[in-house]
């Protein structure tokens, strides 16, 4: 059977959602279908309104309500030390640790030779005037341990050499099992091991 029209393009339209098939859109607009049309029409203005309530912050890039962030706009915060993180969703992440004072940069691509992302797309010119005008004295990668976050790591690496440059621990998560880790995450483990 063939859905409507309107039905058949918001399928599509959440299909073109990330981990998101034509089956789970599919689900998510009856699931719509299915709900008070007051609910609906909330997240209907929640979604019209999300591009002039929400920007992308100057400074560091991260998605906020306001511009500059209010991370940025901190001034109890160190601007020596910043931490390159992927997306807002990192940084978030990182920020809830309560452990980081110094301030972000939202890099939002990773490289990428088989998407054809180089140096030339990732925005490296932003990047450089915030360690220039900030005087940052490190830089810590804050990058998933995958073989774009890899390169792109080693890249900042030899783009800034007179910088420190530091990476978050990789290894073993707290409350896991040995038998149940793969071989990278045990050589790690060992690699960057604690001396108690």
């Amino acid at each position: 059977m063939k859905y409507p029209e309107y039905i058949q393009k918001l399928i599509e339209s959440f299909s073109k959602f990330p981990s998101v098939g034509p089956k789970t859109a599919e689900r998510y607009v009856f699931y719509l279908l299915n709900q008070e049309a007051g609910q609906v029409k909330e997240l209907a203005s929640s979604l019209s309104s999300l591009p002039d309530a929400i920007k992308r912050c100057s400074i560091c890039r991260t998605f906020s309500a306001s511009d500059p962030c209010p991370i940025c706009s901190d001034e109890k915060r160190s601007s020596e030390i910043l931490c390159i993180v992927e997306n807002s969703q990192d940084l978030a992440v990182i920020e809830n640790t309560k452990q980081f004072n110094g301030r972000y940069f939202v890099i939002s691509r990773l490289l990428n030779t088989l998407e054809n992302i180089g140096p030339d797309q990732l925005p490296l010119r932003e990047l450089k005037k915030i360690i220039e005008t900030e005087k940052v004295k490190e830089l810590i990668i804050g990058l998933n341990f995958t073989l774009e976050g890899e390169s792109t790591a080693l890249y900042l690496k030899k783009l800034f050499p007179g910088i420190k440059i530091s990476r978050l621990a990789r290894g073993l998560p707290a409350g896991s099992d040995l038998e149940y880790a793969d071989e990278l995450t045990l050589a790690n483990a060992l690699k960057y091991r604690n001396i108690l």
